[in-house]
């Protein structure tokens, strides 16, 4: 069998592993070392590898600003912002049909830029627009389906975790990945509350509305919610401005939620320790599995996989749109089985050379930028897809009088959108580049 076979036959075996409920950082790790060893035919030189390989990837420091992140979403949660927003987006939202859903999607949206998690941003969401949702009557389809969506916000409004892994993978800027985010973020917002508008305009008893809140009140709550603002300025505009490095801004954004958590009344050495363990626990996750993809790419890298499909792909006159729309449409399928993470850490290494030596019509960078941002969506996408989409059985989890199929259904017309997105996104790279290319200007 030859190193490219060997390489091939991996991916079911891997798959396989998966569907099996192995642990996806497992299965990579025993993939990879296997893999590794049946290529270079030795134990000590495999070992040697995995020796050299998990310091090199540990020992980056851009890495650090993963658990920054984690510890941001963290005093985030505590702080009680979640609920100011949602209580300010309710003000101005809430009268209107289907406005508290819509509301729930805003604050998810207001969140996400305080906290790069996506499963983070749900659950938050979820404990504060739950109870609301219940009180006006929304079916627990749209309810839990339009938390499950708006919870996926999280992951494309910076700060992003995941945005920046890709960046590292992909040799991205980070501070443009990060503004070249914000305009399909908030196209995903849009898209969203149109998707409830259009669920309430067929099934119109489907929920009741609040009264309308006096503008008195509106900025009363629109001011409640000046931290968020304050910390996201700070964080992205200070990374742009170039005062502070993204992993500096990522250490200036935790320190200032947690302060904003201790002002709050909300922090104790309990709930502090719970924090910190939390942000332990998911960053120790989070970088096995990111060891786990190192170990397997490195063994993909060892058979020339990568160099050999970007050869072949370049040869074979392929027109770059097709390419796209079947690497795009891979995305969808594994985000029916697999999780966001282990997606991408999975496939960039692979993927992005291949696509990188197709003609878009643009520079090397910002074709970084825009396939990053396609991708991210698209396993955003991934996040409220049927089988195994986390934010589903997250929302679900919270809602127990809903059936899960009943989810299911509910999050439908939202990848609809989402689908609706990445067509608009793709044919019009300028909508995700402009805000770069005006900075860039400045």
């Amino acid at each position: 069998m030859t190193n490219i076979e060997l390489a091939l036959w991996s991916f079911p075996i891997l798959l396989a592993l998966v569907f099996l409920r192995a642990p996806i950082a497992l299965a990579m790790i025993g993939v990879g070392v296997g893999g590794t060893y049946l290529v270079i035919g030795s134990s000590m030189m495999t070992l040697n590898q995995l020796k050299t390989l998990t310091y090199g990837t540990f020992s980056n420091y851009s890495f650090s600003i993963i658990p920054l992140f984690l510890l941001m979403g963290q005093f985030a949660t505590l702080s009680g912002m979640s609920a100011a927003l949602f209580r300010a987006a309710e003000s101005f939202l809430g009268h209107r049909k289907g406005g508290v859903a819509m509301s729930a999607v805003g604050a998810c949206a207001g969140f996400g830029a305080i906290c790069g998690s996506s499963l983070a941003t749900a659950a938050t969401m979820g404990q504060v627009a739950l109870p609301e949702l219940r009180r006006y009557g929304y079916p627990g389809s749209l309810a839990t389906g339009a938390l499950a969506a708006g919870g996926t916000l999280g992951i494309l409004i910076p700060p992003s975790v995941i945005l920046v892994i890709y960046a590292i993978l992909a040799e991205q800027n980070i501070e443009k990945l990060f503004v070249a985010a914000l305009i399909p973020g908030i196209l995903a917002a849009i898209g969203y509350m149109i998707a409830i508008s259009v669920w309430v305009h067929w099934s119109p008893n489907s929920a009741a509305v609040k009264d309308r809140v006096p503008w008195g009140q509106r900025m009363k709550a629109l001011g409640q919610v000046w931290p968020v603002i304050l910390i996201f300025v700070s964080v992205v505009g200070g990374i742009y401005a170039g005062i502070f490095t993204p992993t500096e801004a990522a250490a200036v954004g935790a320190a200032g939620t947690g302060l904003v958590a201790l002002a709050s009344g909300q922090m104790s050495w309990g709930k502090l320790n719970q924090a910190i363990l939390s942000t332990a626990a998911s960053s120790a996750m989070i970088f096995l599995i990111i060891l786990g993809a190192g170990i397997y790419n490195n063994f993909l890298s060892l058979t020339q996989l990568p160099q050999t499909a970007s050869v072949w792909v370049g040869d074979q006159g392929f027109s770059p749109w097709f390419v796209l729309t079947i690497v795009l449409l891979m995305y969808l399928v594994f985000g029916c089985v697999m999780d966001s993470l282990s997606m991408v850490l999975l496939t960039v290494p692979i993927i992005f050379p291949i696509m990188s030596v197709l003609d878009f019509g643009m520079s090397a960078n910002d074709f970084g930028l825009w396939f990053g941002i396609l991708v991210l969506i698209v396993v955003e996408v991934g996040l409220i897809t049927p089988p195994v989409g986390m934010n589903l059985f997250i929302i679900n989890s919270m809602a127990k009088e809903t059936p899960i199929g009943q989810t299911y259904k509910g999050a439908l017309p939202f990848v609809l959108t989402d689908m609706v997105r990445v067509v608009i996104l793709a044919a019009f790279p300028p909508i995700t580049l402009w805000l770069v290319w005006v900075i860039d200007a400045l």
